[in-house]
């Protein structure tokens, strides 16, 4: 028996998710989890900024477990509210890619996820950590939280779908294509790479493969650090290449290493990051660390 069988839990959804909310899906969902004895209480999210007000509020009234109902984005915003709380977490997967469910094995379709809240097992995963923001999945810089930006301009001004306008935001930044001048510091080591792509995930990515992106533990208690060396359009067409036929790690280009902390340094006073796929301008230096079993999550029992 889990804690979301001791009272109501909050259900907290992104309207906005994936190809948006039905209007049913309040009291469909509800009576889901009233069907697994659960009480539920959904409340539909149009904002990042009323989500993560109803979410603090409810770890204010003292509930046991929250449930996220989104995105990757979604998701890592009620996360954020309930790291070191003890509060549980349950995922209702929503959105486009829902990279933090499949890693941790949580079905994709609707009714095996509720399935998981119910009759689950909790599960410690740790956090990533940058200039006090958390995040469960990644962040980047360079070309990356770029291509974010980009691809919502074009969603708002030009009514594009979100695949057209990642790949116009993608085939703009390799326009461009700006070039980063880092001094790194990786667990007191230190760094200087000049990179278009920085990559810092909570826990290890597989970067080589057809599993390219997915993670096999969330639960390693470190820090990924990917950085290209590269400065050419091609030299990054050819790592991508190298990454697809596994040989990525034999490249002399291309750093793969792991941390507790990270602090990250340029000449630019504020430098634009992308955590979870927000962006936001930090100051710099960047100071990432990692931040081990801090969010308690339910997952399959077996």
């Amino acid at each position: 028996m889990t804690q979301a069988q001791g009272g109501c839990v909050p259900v907290l959804i992104n309207a906005t998710a994936g190809q948006g909310c039905p209007q049913d899906w309040p009291a469909d969902i509800e009576n889901k989890f009233r069907d697994r004895g659960i009480e539920a209480r959904v409340t539909l999210a149009q904002s990042g900024e009323q989500l993560l007000a109803a979410a603090k509020q409810a770890v204010q009234d003292g509930a046991s477990m929250i449930v996220a109902g989104g995105g990757d984005g979604t998701v890592s915003g009620v996360a954020s509210c309930l790291a070191d709380t003890g509060v549980q977490l349950g995922v209702l997967p929503m959105g486009t890619l829902n990279h933090f469910a499949k890693d941790l094995g949580i079905p994709l379709e609707l009714d095996g996820a509720i399935d998981v809240i119910a009759h689950g097992r909790e599960l410690a995963v740790d956090m990533g950590e940058v200039n006090e923001r958390l995040f469960i999945n990644n962040s980047s810089l360079g070309l990356y939280p770029d291509i974010v930006l980009d691809r919502e301009r074009q969603r708002q001004r030009l009514g594009r779908g979100k695949w057209a306008a990642l790949l116009a935001a993608s085939v703009h930044a390799a326009q461009r294509y700006p070039v980063l001048s880092l001094q790194l510091d990786v667990d007191g080591k230190p760094l200087e790479r000049r990179s278009a792509f920085v990559f810092i995930g909570n826990n290890e990515y597989r970067m080589e493969g057809f599993e390219i992106g997915e993670r096999s533990s969330l639960s390693g208690g470190e820090l990924s650090l990917y950085v290209t060396q590269r400065t050419g359009r091609f030299g990054l067409f050819r790592l991508a290449l190298r990454a697809l036929f596994g040989r990525l790690r034999q490249a002399d280009d291309f750093d793969m290493l792991t941390a507790k902390v990270l602090v990250v340094n340029t000449r630019h006073r504020r430098m634009r990051v992308a955590t979870d796929g927000e962006v936001t301008t930090l100051q710099t230096p960047l100071h990432y660390r990692i931040r081990p079993g801090a969010l308690r999550v339910m997952v399959s029992a077996a």
